[in-house]
């Protein structure tokens, strides 16, 4: 074993439809047996690389790359070095996923596609944050819209403008700012597919609807701080998570937080 160095495994369930769980490891010595999962197994490797077999040929995973193991058949894996490696994983649900994706994804279970890798690392940034679930199904579907192309040679919708569909979910978050809803009863209240949803969102106002909602619930937080109610109050009655969620988003939207802005007025 490399000295100093430390196996750990953090791992976790969120609240965003289509992930089974979240999965982070750094490991050294560890070496897994051939199994199977019943969900699929999207892998990133941020330190060292890993070496498996799947279907009788061997696979590596390190830099940039990305693998995709199908639900069902059996890997094993294990450090490719003595230094051992650091990967985040995502267990991925066949409902979300399909299953008749399988025999590409034993053919093709490693991608080097820098467009997914970048998607997967931005999903893992705000898997990690409580409270972003909105943002987090949104960058989920476009990962699966990713592996679409990927492994069946899907092509995204075109990219035709759909401003109708944009200012009726607009209209929808409206009218769910504090109590929120979630992308997949945003597209089934819509009767749209959640991808071209955000698509659509997108193109006709310049963010995405998880961004446009936050600015929303900030903007509901503005008069009550104002009007002397406790930030964790104010939290609980605009939709964040808690009163962190809401000192983040506070401050990157305008440059202070909610303390400093309830006392910033003149005093009389």
């Amino acid at each position: 074993m490399v000295a100093g160095a430390v196996e750990q495994v953090r791992a976790w369930q969120p609240r965003v439809p289509g992930i089974v769980e979240v999965f982070h490891a750094r490991f050294v010595e560890h070496v897994y047996p051939m199994h199977a999962h019943d969900a699929w197994t999207l892998l990133i490797v941020d330190e060292g690389a890993v070496r498996y077999d799947l279907d009788r040929h061997e696979y590596g995973v390190l830099g940039s790359a990305v693998s995709l193991l199908p639900p069902h058949v059996p890997h094993n894996g294990q450090a490719a070095t003595a230094h051992g490696f650091r990967k985040r994983v995502l267990y991925l649900d066949t409902d979300h996923l399909p299953e008749t994706m399988i025999g590409s994804a034993v053919d093709t279970p490693t991608f080097a596609d820098p467009l997914l890798h970048l998607r997967i690392r931005q999903l893992h940034a705000v898997l990690a944050t409580p409270g972003e679930e909105f943002e987090a199904a949104g960058r989920l579907t476009l990962i699966h819209d990713r592996l679409d192309t990927l492994l069946q040679g899907i092509d995204p919708p075109a990219r035709h403008a759909d401003p109708g569909l944009a200012h009726r979910l607009r209209d929808l978050l409206d009218s769910h700012v504090a109590q929120g809803i979630s992308l997949e009863e945003a597209a089934a209240e819509l009767h749209a597919d959640p991808t071209h949803l955000i698509r659509a969102f997108g193109r006709e106002f310049g963010m995405p609807p998880h961004r446009y909602l936050i600015a929303r619930r900030v903007d509901l937080a503005r008069p009550l701080l104002l009007r002397g109610m406790p930030t964790r109050d104010v939290a609980a009655a605009t939709g964040f998570h808690d009163q962190p969620h809401l000192t983040r988003h506070f401050k990157r939207i305008l440059g202070t937080t909610p303390a400093r802005y309830a006392r910033s007025g003149p005093a009389y």
